[in-house]
């Protein structure tokens, strides 16, 4: 049984509990959190402990880390776990600044110690069947990729002033896709973007609306297409085509029925509401995942290298969206 430190108890943190506690080989040890109480209400539901960061990093009895607090707090505890020892688990971005991230990584290559870097979206089951199905020569070689990701609704204004911006916070997931199903990494990035959404978003200094476009050593391409705004539910699909044809994983939906009428016509369930619901698979799979790296049977699939790579994507997407012109990679 591996004994997990919980780093933050908000909303990403409950999710990741559930899927601690219900693992057989993981259990919640502790939590680590500034508002105690929301630690003591996990620590309730599961039976763990409150600890401090440096109670949590010199306890033997803790084997593995689990980061989900505050982007801004990620590279620091990343640093301080490696070099406790301790198997790290943390949540996508390990930082919004890139020399943070290279100082960051180049502590856990000194200690030694096994980094998984949480881009769930890689475990869900249908983005990654497209992946096997690509690997195993259904479509011939890949030549495009198209992502849709869209939100049902756009975050607080608030919240979009620290989150580092739309490419760093929410497409930062997409460029992380397209370099899994494409297994390259890209050689130059385009961006373009409007704020159409809130325009208090367009005044905190970002975008809502976006169309970025990757081209990959092997001349295949992928096109990203971004909203903080779909009203029908969390839009999440991709498209890949082949030379010998065409893989697509579509959205999952609230329920399958589906109402035929001569007045309405069909009628059918919206997509899943949101990340939570819509990725809930992902989240255990990643965690069975990181299970494996805690008990030596795998290496971390998605490491600090696919961590850098991601926000690199976001932010040389940026800066092609500030110069209005290509950037090479």
């Amino acid at each position: 049984m591996f004994n997990i430190a919980l780093f933050g108890a908000g909303r990403i943190g409950q999710v990741h509990s559930a899927n601690i506690d219900s693992h057989k080989e993981t259990c919640l040890y502790s939590v680590v959190d500034p508002f105690g109480d929301n630690a003591q209400k996990l620590c309730d539901k599961y039976g763990a402990k409150q600890q401090t960061t440096e109670e949590a990093l010199s306890d033997p009895n803790v084997h593995g880390v689990l980061i989900a607090s505050a982007t801004d707090t990620h590279a620091e505890l990343i640093t301080l776990a490696a070099k406790a020892g301790k198997a790290i688990f943390c949540e996508k971005p390990i930082h919004l600044d890139m020399a943070t991230v290279k100082e960051c990584l180049a502590t856990v290559k000194e200690c030694n110690v096994p980094l998984f870097v949480g881009f769930n979206r890689r475990y869900d089951p249908q983005f990654r069947r497209v992946k096997e199905l690509l690997g195993l020569g259904n479509i011939g070689k890949a030549e495009s990729l198209l992502i849709t990701s869209r939100d049902p609704s756009p975050p607080p204004a608030e919240y979009v002033k620290v989150s580092g911006g739309m490419f760093r916070d929410m497409t930062i997931h997409d460029f992380d896709m397209a370099r899994f199903i494409m297994g390259e990494d890209p050689v130059s990035i385009y961006a373009q973007g409007s704020n159409l959404v809130d325009p208090e978003i367009g005044k905190a200094g970002d975008i809502d609306t976006a169309f970025i476009v990757m081209k990959f050593p092997s001349g295949a391409m992928a096109t990203i297409t971004n909203s903080r705004r779909s009203g029908y539910g969390y839009d999440q699909r991709i498209e890949l085509h082949g030379e010998k044809g065409l893989l697509k994983a579509e959205n999952i939906y609230e329920n399958a029925v589906q109402q035929w009428s001569d007045e309405a016509g069909c009628v059918s369930a919206k997509p899943e509401f949101f990340f939570l619901q819509r990725y809930a698979s992902a989240y255990q799979a990643e965690w069975n995942h990181f299970v494996d790296v805690l008990s030596g049977k795998a290496q971390p699939e998605c490491g600090g290298y696919d961590g850098e790579q991601a926000l690199n994507l976001a932010d040389k997407a940026l800066e092609s969206l500030k110069t209005g012109k290509e950037v090479k990679l």
